[in-house]
This record gives C-alpha cells, sequence and structure tokens, in this order.
C-alpha cells in the first residue's frame, strides 16, 4: 500500500463525522490538508470547528490549512482552493464529504431544505471539482473522492425521501461522468458510501438510531485511504461500499469499528441488495 505523505488534500465538511476522520488518517502520513468547512465557533448541536479539527490534524503529523468555506458559494470555494495551491503548491485529492441531509417525504420537506440539499449535495460537489481539477491535472496521482452512494433508481429509495435522495445520487451522477470525462488525464473519481449507519452528529439530528447500532467514522477513513493511495489511472469510476474496500484489502475484524462491540451494526440506506 502506497502513502500520502505529502499529498495535499482538499476536504470539505472537515471539521466533524467522516470528513474529519479523513483528514486524520491522512495526517498520520504527513499529509497536508485543507480543512474546508463553515464552522469557526462551536455549534450547540453538532461539535467540532475548522481550528479544532487544523489542530489534531497538526498534532497527528500533518500540516493543515483551515478555511472557512460555504461550498454553495463558487467565490469562496475558489478562494479556498487559490489559498491551498498558494500554501501547499497544489492539489492531489478532493474529498467531496459535505452534505446535508432530511429524511423527509415531500409534503413534510421545506422547500428551503430541498434547495439546501440540492445546494450543498449535487451543486457542491460539482463547484469544487470544478475549482480543484485545474490542479488535479498536474499531479501524480490525483483522484476526486465523492461520499455518496451507487446510484438506483428504485422507486423505495425515493418515496420515503425523494429530495434528500435525488440530491445525493445528483453526487453519484456527477462523480461517474466525471471519472470518464477526466479518465485521459489520470484523474480517479470514485465514489464510497457505508455499509452501516456511521456514529456522527449527523445520526442524532435525523433520529437514525442510537449510536450503539452505529459503526464509528474510522472505518470509512480507513476504506478512503485504501482508494486515495491506489494507482488513479486504474482505479477510476468505481462506487466502493467501505466493508467490500477494507475485506479486499485484508481486513477480518470489522468488530474493532463498532460503537459497542457485539452489537450488529444497522445497515445504512441505499445499498445494493
Amino acid at each position: 500500500m502506497g502513502s500520502l505523505a505529502g499529498k495535499t488534500l482538499f476536504i470539505t465538511g472537515a471539521s466533524r463525522g467522516i470528513g474529519r476522520a479523513i483528514a486524520m488518517r491522512a495526517a498520520r502520513d504527513g499529509a497536508n490538508i485543507i480543512i474546508a468547512a463553515k464552522t469557526v465557533d462551536p455549534h450547540y448541536k453538532l461539535p467540532g470547528t475548522i481550528k479544532d479539527a487544523a489542530e489534531e490534524v497538526e498534532a497527528a503529523g500533518g500540516r493543515a490549512l483551515a478555511v472557512q468555506v460555504d461550498i454553495r458559494s463558487e467565490s469562496q470555494v475558489q478562494a479556498a482552493v487559490e489559498g491551498a495551491v498558494a500554501r501547499f503548491g497544489g492539489i492531489d485529492i478532493l474529498v467531496n464529504n459535505a452534505s446535508a441531509i432530511s429524511l423527509t417525504g415531500t409534503l413534510e420537506t421545506p422547500v428551503r431544505r430541498f434547495d439546501l440539499m440540492m445546494s450543498v449535495n449535487a451543486r457542491g460537489t460539482f463547484v469544487c471539482s470544478q475549482a480543484c481539477i485545474p490542479h488535479l491535472k498536474k499531479s501524480v496521482n490525483p483522484h476526486i473522492l465523492v461520499l455518496a452512494p451507487p446510484p438506483d433508481i428504485r422507486a423505495k429509495w425515493f418515496a420515503p425521501h425523494g429530495a434528500y435522495s435525488l440530491a445525493k445520487y445528483g453526487m453519484s451522477l456527477l462523480a461517474l461522468g466525471m471519472a470518464e470525462e477526466f479518465r485521459k488525464d489520470g484523474i480517479g473519481v470514485n465514489c464510497l458510501w457505508p455499509r452501516t449507519l456511521i456514529a456522527t452528529a449527523a445520526l442524532g439530528v435525523i433520529n437514525a438510531g442510537p449510536p450503539s447500532a452505529a459503526r464509528k467514522a474510522e472505518i470509512v477513513a480507513d476504506a478512503a485511504y485504501a482508494i486515495l493511495v491506489a494507482n488513479s489511472r486504474s482505479t477510476t469510476g468505481n462506487f466502493f461500499i467501505d466493508e467490500d474496500v477494507l475485506r479486499a484489502a485484508g481486513q477480518k475484524d470489522f468488530d474493532v469499528y463498532a460503537m459497542t462491540p457485539g452489537v450488529i451494526p444497522r445497515p445504512d440506506i441505499f445499498l445494493p441488495d
């Protein structure tokens, strides 16, 4: 397995949860991490700030650049990318992790929430990718990793929460298209999705179940790492599931990722049969 030492990662939503876990895994190799997120001051419901994450990255052995950025703003994203290039000399990896969620039906989803999910999930992925790709083209082993599910248009994934499904699958389809569009440039574009619920702050916000029935964010981070150190020219256009990636890498004990060892974690949504 390769290493992310000296690589520069632009990670959206890296102040908490899965984005933060991916940042910490890369930091242990000595990577440069751009913490691109909105939270500067502690939130009463969602712990973690860009400053906290940056301090943890540097304590783990990486170098960090904390940038307050709302990925709905093209100008803010462009400024963050330019700042990253000025600081570290380029960008090798983009992780499109930031996402908004509301598991609500058509009548229960306010239009403003629909707009938020579309603008953060699908549009945010597009804006960040567009800004980073010119720099990724200059990298030796460039990757875009999107935290989105395998595309599946069966009604069962749309009936309970159509707006959210549309926004997440928008991320998936953008990744699918970019994988082929930038294949000639050697940019590996892949999606990653968890097999089970992951114990993040969002779990409590959407009332998806107790953290005891979930896995730690580190399982997604370890799977992301395995993808990002792979050859970008031969690893592209895939819709990976975290557990499958780690099994292929030789991982056998998944209880180490359990919030409560011995408890079978609940499966996530959007999983193929």
